[in-house]
This record gives C-alpha cells, structure tokens and sequence, in this order.
C-alpha cells in the first residue's frame, strides 16, 4: 500500500496538471470503483460534470479536489475524494494513450491541447475509490491539510478524524507529545494509529524510529519531550527524503500520475533488512545486525545496540 510519501507525490502532481481544470467528460467503467457514492455511478458522473478543480489537498493518505460548479465566490461545499487503497493509481494521459488493462474511471478535462486531456483512476485490486462528498470545517480552524492553492480550513467529512501527518504545516508537536503522554501503548503503535498522527505506516515508522534510536516497543507514557523532538524531526526527515525520491515503491503496482516509480527503497536503514548490518554501527566498525520482531501481525526491524530494548517495554 502507498504511504505518505507516495501520496504526496501524487498529490503534487495531480496539483500541476488538474488544478483550475474544468471535468467535461466522467465514464464509470467499473462502478465498483465508485462504491463509496452511495447514489450510485449516475449521481456520481452527475455531480462532477461541469464541476472545475480548484485544488488537490492532503491529509494522511487522503486526497480530495474541492471542487466548484460555477464562477468562485467563496469555499467549496464538496470535493472528489481518492482513496487508493492497496493498489489504486491516478494517472495524468494524453486520450490517445491506450486505456490501462485496470482503468475503473476515466475523466476529460478542458484545456489546451498540449496539456494530457485525461485522468484515470487505475485499480487491480479494487480496495480503493473514488466518491463525491461534503466538505466541512475542520476542529481546529487550520486547513484541511497539504495543499498549494487557498488552504480553506475544510475537510472531508469522511476524513474528519485523521490527525495531521508530521509535514502538515498547522501540525503540532506540542499537542502531539500532550497526546503521547496520555497514552499508555508502545511507541510504534502509536505512530501507526493514524487518528493520532497520519501518515506513518509500518515502512516509515521503523526508519523514523531507526533515525531517532529509539526502540518500537517504548511506552509512550515515559517519551520526554526531546524524545518526542527527536521523533517527529526523524519522521519528517525520513519522509522528506523520500519525496525527494518519488516515494518508496515495492510493488510495481505504484506508480505516481507520470507512470513514474520511487526509489527511496534503495536507502532504508532498517525496515526489510532482518541479518543485514546496520549501517550507523557498521560505520564506527560494529558489526551489528537488523533484527526483526513480530508486531501487530506485521515485522518491525530495529538496531539491538541503537534501539535498546527498553525493561518496561510495551508492544
């Protein structure tokens, strides 16, 4: 499933090839894809023809493009939403390019006739979608989430209970070591619980956790504040570079809206490199090695010498 990173890369670019775009033409090729619009594919197709695309938001892995039936007087009431799910995949093209083996819904957008006339939403799997909804305003009077156009303080209401992920600018480290504190659960699962923070999946929990030295299983309760600092500084230094890079892509399934894979997968320190030495001790001549723990019915892979197992530890 895409994380954080790869949903802000295709959050960017859908932003540069769809904002300001009014939608000419909707076709449901599979309406399983838009079984989220509880009205069905018609009421679907309905609300967005003629409707312009007036930005492309963020929080966590939820993306929505407010959108605007007529001139622009003031905030969107409704939004697209997309949520890719396992393998879901919007993809900017020219109508010339032969439609995709897994096209679910396909989009015509005005302009001129150098830009791509199309977005598709791809799906293999069929565990994501797409649906048209209300927007409304968020809890604390900040935008919604990441966005590079108007930043309205409005939200999906199905997204209503997303916290804000770490490169969120209206996040709050303050709030979210407040919220630690209150906690009694082991660090890593509540960076995984994504009403807390969003956007932390298993991939980047560990390198966070691996940049920060500190161990998955450390109670929450105990987190001093350098020690909530030095988590979210490593969260949003491992995510920034993985942007940088164009997300972490282990299934050939993701792709950004370019078609574009990521390569961030090249340099993780800790995550799926159970037996391999750890790069930060290899580099003072230890040769200690990346263990691996079950956790949540997943792995969690950690450094024994620079994440120490803490006594009181809590999974």
């Amino acid at each position: 499933m895409p994380e954080l990173p790869e949903v802000e890369v295709v959050r960017r670019g859908l932003a540069k090839w769809v904002t300001g775009r009014t939608i000419e033409g909707v076709a449901v090729v599979d309406p399983r894809s838009v079984r989220r619009h509880l009205l069905g594919p018609e009421d679907f197709r309905g609300n967005l023809l003629g409707a312009t695309v007036l930005d492309v938001v963020r929080r966590g892995k939820f993306l929505w493009m407010p959108l605007s039936s007529g001139p622009v007087s003031g905030p969107p009431h409704t939004a697209l939403v997309a949520h890719l799910g396992m393998s879901g995949q919007l993809l900017v093209e020219s109508s010339d390019q032969p439609h995709e083996k897994h096209l679910k819904v396909r989009f015509t957008l005005s302009g001129h006739s150098s830009l791509p006339a199309e977005l598709r939403f791809v799906d293999q799997r069929i565990f994501g979608g797409l649906f048209v909804t209300s927007l409304v305003p968020t809890s604390d009077g900040r935008p919604g989430g990441m966005s590079a156009a108007a930043g309205w303080p409005l939200i999906p209401a199905e997204a209503s209970h997303i916290g804000r992920d770490p490169l969120d600018p209206a996040f709050s480290p303050d709030l979210f070591h407040r919220s630690l504190r209150a906690r009694k659960s082991g660090l890593k699962r509540a960076l995984l619980d994504q009403g807390l923070v969003s956007g932390i999946g298993n991939i980047y929990a560990d390198e966070a956790l691996w940049v920060a030295r500190l161990h998955f299983a450390r109670p929450t309760d105990t987190m001093r504040r350098p020690d909530t600092e030095r988590i979210v500084a490593a969260a949003r230094d491992v995510m920034g570079r993985a942007l940088d890079a164009g997300g972490t892509s282990f299934d050939s399934l993701y792709v950004n809206v370019n078609g574009a894979s990521g390569y961030f997968a090249r340099s993780l320190n800790a995550y799926g490199r159970e037996g391999e030495p750890c790069p930060r001790c290899a580099s003072v001549g230890l040769a200690t090695r990346i263990r691996r723990d079950s956790f949540m019915n997943r792995s969690s892979y950690s450094c024994p010498v620079c994440q120490p197992k803490p006594r009181n530890a809590r999974w």
